[in-house]
C-alpha cells in the first residue's frame, strides 16, 4: 500500500522489525532518523526510535495508527550511529529496537517528564558538620563521605564523590535522609594539572606509529608488562587528537578498578574528560551523554555500553586491558565491547589502540594475521625493576586452603604492615 509517508519505528523489546505509523498530526519538525516518537501500543503509548520513512507499507493506510508526537526536535542518533547499531544488532542477532534502546541513557527511554530542579553538588549541614565520622563506623561509604565533605565545605560534586569512593546512589540518599548533607550548586573549579611525561624510546615509537595513521582506520595492539607506561602512551595520543579537534573514546573494564588511569586524565586535560559507567545516577548520565554527543566534551572514559556514545568528531578509540571478560555483556543484549570499538573505529575512519599486558589469544592470532599492528613495551617506565618472582613446588608440599606455607608467611607480612601503617595514618 502506497502512500506519502510511512513511519519505520523501532520499538524496545523482543520485537523484530519494524512498526508503521502515520505522521503525528500538525507536526512542523522535519521526520528524521534517530528521532524518538510516542507512539499508540496496544493500550497504552510507547516510545520508539524513527529508522527510516517510505511511502509504502504492508499495511492499508486507513489501518495505520498516527504516531502521538514526535519527542526530539533533532535526532539523539546520526546516520553513523545507526549504521554501527544495525551492525551490533545484525551479528549478535538481537532485535535492532532492543539494540538501539541498550544504547541510550535510562531516562531517554521513556517518555520526558517535567524537569526536575538537580544541583550537582553536596555540602555538609550543621548536623553534618558537629557529626563525629566514627559514629558511622558501621556504614563505611556514608563515613568516608563526611569524612570528604569535612575537608571541602564549599562542597564537592556528587559525580566526583560517586567515583572516588565508589558509592552508589543509595549512599547519599541516605545521607540526605539523615540531614547530615544537603544539595547545593558548585562553582566550576580548576582541576590540579599534570605535565606531560618525557618519554622512553619505546613508548615515543609507540606514539609515533600511531600518530601517523591518526587519519585512517589501523588497529594496534599495545602489549606492555604492568608498569611499563601505558597510560602515558594513551595520554599523548589523545593530546594530540584534541589538538585536532577531535575526540578520544577510552574504554576500561570497570572504573573502580582503575582510579589512577581515571586521575591522570582529569589531571592532564581537565574539563575535557567526561566519565560514563552504571554508578552514575540516570540524570547524571543523560548529562555526560548529551556534552559528549553535543562535543561539548571531548574525552569520554567508560566501561562496555560507553561504546555506543555517540561522538560526532570521533578521533581514537582506547581499549585499556582488551583481554578484559568484563567488556562482554552476559545478559539481555549480548556483545563484546572490545569488538565493537574495531568496527566502530572502521566505520569511522580512526585507529583503535587495544592495550594489555596479558594480550587475548584472538589478538594475539589477529597480529600474526597482519590484522593488527603489534606496539612492545618490554620495559617498566622510568627504568623500574621487575618484581621479584619465586617458583615453588607444591606437588610434594602440604597445602592449607590451597595455598602453600610460603605464600601464606608473605601474606601474613603484608597484612601485618597493612594494619600497622592503617594505625599509624590514624
Amino acid at each position: 500500500m502506497e502512500s506519502d509517508t510511512i513511519l519505520k519505528i523501532a520499538l524496545a523489546g523482543p520485537l523484530r522489525g519494524y512498526f508503521d505509523y502515520l505522521p503525528p498530526e500538525h507536526n512542523g519538525i522535519t521526520l528524521t532518523p534517530g528521532c524518538r516518537f510516542e507512539i499508540p501500543f496496544g493500550r497504552s503509548s510507547r516510545v520508539g526510535i524513527l529508522i527510516s520513512t517510505s511511502s509504502k507499507s504492508s499495511v492499508p493506510t486507513s489501518k495505520l495508527k498516527r504516531a502521538l508526537s514526535q519527542l526530539d526536535p533533532t535526532p539523539l542518533l546520526q546516520p553513523s550511529d545507526l549504521r554501527l547499531l544495525k551492525w551490533a544488532a545484525d551479528y549478535y542477532e538481537h532485535p535492532l529496537g532492543d539494540v538501539i534502546f541498550h544504547a541510550l541513557p535510562l531516562n531517554l527511554r521513556k517518555k520526558p517528564t517535567a524537569a526536575k530542579t538537580s544541583h550537582p553538588g553536596l555540602r555538609l549541614t550543621q548536623a553534618g558538620e558537629a557529626l563525629d565520622p566514627d559514629t558511622l563506623s558501621r556504614a563505611p561509604k556514608q563515613r568516608s563521605v563526611i569524612l570528604a565533605l569535612q575537608q571541602h565545605p564549599q562542597g564537592l560534586a556528587k559525580s566526583l564523590l560517586m567515583q572516588n569512593h565508589e558509592l552508589s546512589p543509595a549512599v547519599l540518599r541516605s545521607l540526605l535522609d539523615k540531614g547530615l548533607v544537603t544539595p547545593c550548586e558548585l562553582a566550576p573549579q580548576p582541576l590540579p594539572s599534570e605535565a606531560a611525561h618525557q618519554l622512553n624510546p619505546q613508548q615515543q615509537l609507540a606514539v609515533d606509529t600511531v600518530r601517523e595513521k591518526l587519519d585512517g582506520f589501523q588497529a594496534y595492539l599495545l602489549n606492555g608488562v604492568t608498569g611499563s607506561g601505558k597510560t602515558e602512551v594513551y595520554l599523548h595520543l589523545v593530546a594530540d587528537v584534541l589538538a585536532q579537534g577531535r575526540q578520544a573514546l577510552i574504554l576500561v573494564p570497570e572504573i573502580g578498578l582503575t582510579p589512577q588511569l581515571l586521575q591522570r586524565f582529569q589531571q592532564r586535560m581537565g574539563h575535557e574528560v567526561a566519565v560514563l559507567h552504571s554508578g552514575l545516577a540516570d540524570g547524571e548520565r543523560e548529562k555526560v551523554w548529551h556534552a559528549i554527543r553535543q562535543v561539548r566534551q571531548r574525552v569520554l572514559i567508560g566501561t562496555r555500553s560507553a561504546v555506543f556514545t555517540p561522538m560526532p568528531e570521533l578521533g581514537l578509540i582506547i581499549v585499556d586491558e582488551e583481554h578484559d571478560l568484563s567488556y562482554k555483556q552476559q545478559e539481555g543484549f549480548r556483545y563484546n565491547a572490545r569488538d565493537i570499538s574495531l568496527v566502530r573505529a572502521q566505520q569511522t575512519g580512526c585507529p583503535v589502540v587495544l592495550g594489555s599486558a596479558t594480550p587475548s589469544l584472538e589478538s594475539l592470532r589477529n597480529v600474526q594475521e597482519s590484522r593488527y599492528r603489534q606496539l612492545d613495551l618490554p620495559k617498566r617506565a622510568a627504568d623500574a625493576s621487575m618484581p621479584s618472582l619465586s617458583l615453588i613446588d607444591i606437588r610434594n608440599g602440604h597445602l592449607k586452603g590451597g595455598l602453600s606455607p610460603a605464600l601464606l608467611k608473605h601474606l601474613q607480612q603484608a597484612a601485618t604492615k597493612t594494619h600497622l601503617k592503617q594505625r599509624l595514618q590514624r
